[in-house]
């Protein structure tokens, strides 16, 4: 163990779980429990819940869970150590020094430092005779040396080892710079800076840390953009460009860019809310950290093909989410009368904040865009491509949970390809029924599959006996809600689980009960991944009825007994009644459940 379950016990008890999880997530108190929005998916309806008698959370919709410690290291993304850290200073508790996860949460604070330190050998670069190119550049692009100070920008030089050599005469370590992204290794085994003759974005988290860096190029060589590779401190999904300066904002909503470049010029221009993910699509992990500083997310992608795939994609993603959507058009700019795609850092500069602050003021809901979009691939004057259209958008309307924005858009629509109101709104009702109809299938299809809904979602945890699994889950069920039933297990060995996990999880609760220390969820948390925290957490929801509980175990001890033998081949029953079994287990039958 990392730490000793003493103060494990302590950490926990100093901080309950509807505290912590409260100053993250609002809740309301339904029954035993409290409900709020989860925050690891989107959702307008709260399915993520807080037991306070448990001390668990358990979300019902993406099934994540486990204890307080396992919420830190989901929503701070942390590992084990540093999550305790991270609660032991909230509880002014002060941290046993040991371990070897000492060691691992002392290699990612060197990790931190050492991008500071790089953060400030890049910026003092643009100073340097070599540096004079990048301090070019930026004229050229119009960013003040205010600006720059600002976001920290930098430059790499054009040299093989400049940063290198700098770093080991700081005393850092050739594998530290190795672990930070900073330096790569070539097939002979020789380092050499992986930035050099870039223009350089260090990566501050919200948290104030340095922990990547981002570099382009001055000229039209390629790679255009060169980024961090994923490490112990970084993972571009959970990370937003500018947003440790936009959560300061005081404007109403948050602008999502496609680059560094559109970031800094807008938050030169005054709109400080401009954030950019890290060269890939918004994600989740992204969403739930805006969550946090907003609840008005603005789309402002490039206006070409990918910018129009990636608004599409982030509306997809934050549907049915509590954000209100806006997309942000920019205008083609006429040259020689042609049009010509502009980005947002070409449009502040050619015409202006006050150009762009009338354009956000107008920015369309994302409702409103995707209509437009639709319309924009058809011919409206023609008849068959008029049906075609209706049929398209009245899919897109049908998907909207309002019946008032339903009965209004479908009225836009129709006016846009000259049919009547009523004829769309038909159109609307059938796309709405032909839905409903598609998911009663899939619903009715999984619950004939009774073997399907008991396997665990993550396939790494897949059960190879159903019934016997069921049978042991009931037991971890039952050991966790009443401690004096541990007496009652002396039979029953983890060996003779099924499954893996599940039998890892029974072994490890009978040696905390062997030891005298307090066999409950967060004592586990160190020997699960966050997938078998999860899938535990799932478990726990299922009923059980407490004064069935001694009952309840020995017939989930016998399922398991009797599994366990006949996995071995020594079972004596019948062979016709193994046969009936079989076939049962292949149908689905999974024992007796107690509720």
């Amino acid at each position: 163990m990392a730490f000793s379950q003493e103060f494990l016990d302590e950490l926990v008890a100093r901080n309950d779980i509807l505290d912590v999880v409260s100053s993250y997530v609002h809740l309301t108190k339904k029954g035993n429990n409290y409900f709020g929005l989860c925050p690891f998916h989107n959702e307008k309806t709260g399915s993520f819940s807080v037991s306070t008698d448990k001390q668990i959370y358990h979300c019902f919709g993406c099934k994540k869970g486990g204890g307080v410690i396992n919420f830190i290291m989901e929503e701070e993304n942390l590992s084990f150590p540093d999550a305790v850290r991270f609660l032991a200073k909230r509880a002014n508790m002060e941290v046993p020094e040991e371990t070897e996860d000492r060691e691992a949460s002392r290699r990612r604070a060197r990790i931190l430092e050492l991008n500071r330190a790089a953060a400030r050998f890049y910026y003092e670069n643009l100073n340097a005779p070599q540096g004079q190119a990048v301090l070019e550049y930026l004229k050229k692009r119009k960013i003040s040396r205010k600006t720059a100070m600002n976001f920290g920008l930098g430059a790499s030089l054009d040299q093989w080892d400049s940063l290198l050599t700098a770093m080991i005469a700081a005393g850092y370590t050739k594998g530290e710079l190795l672990a930070a992204g900073l330096v790569v290794q070539n097939s002979k085994g020789r380092l050499y800076d992986k930035f050099r003759n870039r223009l350089m974005f260090p990566v501050i988290d919200v948290r104030g840390d340095v922990v990547a860096f981002g570099g382009r190029v001055l000229d039209k060589s390629e790679p255009k953009y060169m980024n961090t590779s994923e490490t112990a401190v970084y993972s571009k999904r959970r990370v937003l460009y500018g947003l440790n300066l936009a959560k300061k904002t005081k404007r109403p909503n948050i602008i999502l860019c496609e680059g560094n470049i559109d970031v800094i010029t807008l938050h030169q221009a005054g709109f400080d809310n401009a954030v950019a993910s890290m060269g890939t699509a918004l994600t989740t992990e992204q969403i739930h950290l805006l969550s946090r500083y907003t609840k008005e997310l603005v789309l402002c992608y490039d206006n070409d093909g990918a910018g129009k795939a990636a608004t599409e994609k982030a509306i997809e993603l934050l549907r049915n989410t509590e954000f209100s959507v806006r997309v942000l058009q920019l205008p083609n700019r006429m040259v020689d009368g042609q049009p010509v795609k502009q980005d947002v850092d070409d449009f502040i500069k050619l015409q202006g904040r006050e150009a762009f602050e009338a354009i956000l003021s107008g920015s369309e809901n994302q409702v409103e865009y995707q209509l437009a979009a639709v319309a924009g691939k058809y011919d409206l004057q023609n008849d068959a491509q008029k049906v075609e259209y209706a049929k398209e958008v009245s899919a897109l309307i049908a998907r909207l949970p309002d019946a008032v924005e339903r009965e209004i858009y479908a009225g836009r629509a129709a006016a846009k390809a000259g049919i009547s109101a009523e004829a769309m709104q038909l159109e609307v009702k059938r796309s709405r029924q032909k839905q409903a109809g598609r998911e009663r299938s899939a619903l009715r299809q999984e619950a004939l599959n009774p073997v399907r809904q008991a396997q665990p979602r993550e396939r790494s945890i897949h059960y190879t006996d159903v019934r016997s699994a069921m049978a042991e889950e009931g037991v971890i069920r039952l050991l966790l809600r009443d401690e004096s039933l541990y007496p009652l297990c002396g039979g029953l060995a983890a060996e003779e689980f099924s499954s893996p996990l599940l039998g890892k999880i029974y072994g490890a609760l009978l040696s905390c009960q062997g030891e005298g220390r307090c066999p409950g969820i967060n004592a586990l948390a160190p020997l699960l991944t966050a997938e078998e925290m999860d899938h535990l957490s799932g478990i726990l929801q299922k009923p059980e009825d407490k004064s069935r509980s001694r009952q309840a175990l020995a017939d989930y001890i016998g399922i398991i007994k009797d599994a366990c033998q006949a996995r071995r081949g020594d079972s004596q029953v019948d062979p016709l009644l193994a046969a009936q079994e079989k076939y049962k287990t292949k149908k689905g039958y999974g024992g007796k459940q107690h509720e």
